[in-house]
């Protein structure tokens, strides 16, 4: 192509030069910027707007959709070192007439950091009800979901406070105690014992650590541009001291089994979801709170690892309309392919 072709294009396109090109620069030199991007322009187009709300000196940030009606308020808890837009691959596919809110779990994205929080399930569980108590989420009963550390602090939150829960989807949830440790687990003890906190699979500090941790966690294997690891790496990075705190709170004696000592309290209709491929938490972990919680149906993936959300969105995303169906009689009037 010569000059004045080349010429011609740019002044027949002159108007779409800038934005590709703020978009190419923001790929190549800024992935970062690309991924913030990416999540505003999602929550745009699927209607779901952010808000923040203060209990005393603390804020939490959390996204919405809908309003309160005759149908339960779903709140949704993603899992560790992730955020409130985590899940708006479900959302897309859950009906537009349900009231949904998807909150920044302590210490995550927009909700407060502070060195002298409980970063304890308990703490964490406490933490989520002062919010759901600033919404009013519970002037009447809602059904919760958690992932992962959101699966734990949901299952927990429904031991403790039955009153505000009317239904609860745990999405291959942490805090159970197996009778024999995974190959991941095993990791995870041996890096505790020699105290090498850095080398956490979860809390990837490189492009190569961050494939590393997308391999781990899911089954489908992912083609992720150099770009995108760098840039979901650049996201996390200024928080992994954070998430280092975090994980060595959650895993510790205090808190690691805190769903297994509580999840016979549980007396709530409970769906549990999990991917059969789970390398991060074994998915024996179903039978487990299947024989403990009295009304309880279990929906096990296949070809799916520990992303259940990210993975599996639409089927996700069915199992919980057709659970909220079935257990509040609701019509299910809206179809998901």
């Amino acid at each position: 192509m010569d000059l004045d072709v080349v010429n011609m294009f740019v002044i027949a396109g002159g108007t779409l030069a800038i934005p590709i090109l703020a978009f190419v620069a923001s790929f190549l030199l800024w992935p970062s910027a690309l991924i913030r991007i990416y999540y505003w322009y999602w929550r745009r187009a699927l209607g779901m707007q952010v808000r923040y709300v203060r209990h005393e000196d603390y804020q939490f940030c959390y996204s919405f959709r809908g309003r309160p009606g005759n149908k339960p308020s779903i709140l949704m808890l993603h899992g560790f070192s992730a955020h409130k837009d985590m899940w708006l691959s479900v959302v897309k596919f859950l009906p537009k007439n349900l009231h949904l809110v998807c909150v920044d779990m302590p210490g995550h994205e927009g909700t407060t950091r502070s060195s002298l929080d409980d970063l304890s399930i308990d703490g964490q569980v406490k933490r989520i009800h002062q919010f759901v108590e600033c919404l009013k989420l519970n002037k009447k009963p809602f059904h919760l979901i958690g992932t992962s550390m959101g699966g734990h602090v949901a299952g927990v939150y429904a031991a403790y406070y039955p009153s505000d829960v009317c239904s609860l989807s745990l999405v291959c949830p942490a805090g159970l105690q197996y009778s024999t440790d995974n190959q991941f687990v095993q990791r995870l003890k041996e890096l505790q014992e020699s105290a090498a906190v850095e080398k956490i699979p979860l809390i990837p500090s490189t492009p190569e650590e961050m494939s590393e941790m997308l391999q781990l966690c899911s089954y489908v294997r992912f083609k992720v541009p150099q770009q995108i690891l760098q840039g979901l790496v650049d996201v996390r990075i200024p928080h992994n001291n954070f998430y280092r705190k975090l994980f060595l709170e959650i895993v510790s004696e205090k808190s690691r089994y805190s769903l297994h000592q509580n999840m016979d309290k549980i007396k709530v209709p409970t769906q549990i979801i999990w991917g059969k491929q789970d390398q991060v938490l074994d998915v024996s972990g179903a039978d487990m709170l299947a024989k403990s919680i009295a009304n309880c149906q279990v929906e096990l993936l296949e070809n799916c690892g520990h992303s259940v959300v990210m993975e599996r969105p639409r089927k996700t995303a069915k199992l919980i309309v057709d659970f909220l169906a079935s257990v509040h009689n609701t019509d299910n009037d809206k179809k998901l392919d």
